[in-house]
């Protein structure tokens, strides 16, 4: 279920990105140049190929060749519409419990150019070859928000985060949950085992040689076998160690020993 609604929140950014309809016509020629060859028939999913017609409605006659873009000498904006085209044309996203994970999927010969473009524009990502492909990857969240919002997915982005908040919260929610489940457990072996103590110097009428403290001690465990060391303190008008002592007191006895309140 999870996994389903992480894939369906990425194809949601997708088709945010390819909705976005560049107001420059600068930026939707570098838009258009970002695609490659999805901008002339080669479209790896409808949305992408509809963006593509609607992008050429602005650049008649550009031919079979993707339109060229000068990196170097494009402004912000220009660059950022480029990114995108290049994303929705060769670049994928997934979402999981584990973080994210932005890739993109290129030829050889554009690998190392596109890593460059990326990191000037703050994107960076590492490098490798897969099946003699090009293939970018980043894994640092911050860094894929950054990229998503800077292509214009602001919408998808406060998405993302709201997830990440409420996971991170539930992810702290189950440690204390957690913590606590194991206090309480480690509380009620502790407390099994003290009032067995108890029980067996009951039995063998040797309860009543204890200090009126550790009697008083060993009623109130009985009376509150889940009760912590704390809240026993508290209700006898003891300090914790003072309790804590006294149980030890109850066991030396138990085991045959024997030993004085101090």
């Amino acid at each position: 279920m999870a996994e389903s609604r992480e894939r369906e929140l990425a194809q949601a950014i997708r088709g945010e990105l390819a909705a976005i309809d560049p107001p420059r016509a600068c930026c939707r020629e570098a838009e258009r140049a970002g695609l490659g060859a999805a901008a002339h028939g080669h479209a790896r999913s409808p949305v992408i190929a509809r963006l593509a017609v609607r992008l050429a409605e602005d650049a008649p006659g550009q031919g079979s060749d993707p339109p060229a873009f000068d990196w170097r000498g494009a402004r912000d904006h220009c660059r950022s519409a480029w990114l995108r085209g290049r994303f929705l044309a060769a670049g994928s996203l997934s979402l999981g419990t584990r973080g994210a994970h932005l890739e993109f999927v290129v030829d050889p010969s554009e690998g190392e150019e596109l890593r460059r473009r990326l990191d000037e524009a703050g994107f960076p990502t590492s490098a490798r070859t897969r099946r003699g492909r090009a293939v970018l990857t980043s894994k640092r969240t911050d860094t894929i928000l950054a990229f998503l919002r800077y292509c214009g997915a602001g919408a998808s982005v406060l998405e993302i985060e709201s997830r990440l908040v409420m996971r991170q919260l539930q992810g702290h929610l189950n440690r204390v949950l957690n913590a606590e489940t194991a206090n309480l457990e480690r509380t009620v072996a502790s407390s099994a085992r003290q009032i067995a103590t108890i029980e067996q110097l009951e039995a063998e009428g040797r309860l009543g040689q204890l200090s009126a403290v550790d009697r008083s001690v060993a009623n109130a465990r009985k009376a509150a076998p889940e009760a912590s060391f704390t809240e026993l303190a508290t209700t006898l008008g003891l300090s914790r160690a003072r309790v804590q002592r006294a149980f030890g007191r109850i066991d030396s006895a138990a085991s045959g020993g024997s030993r004085v309140e101090r």
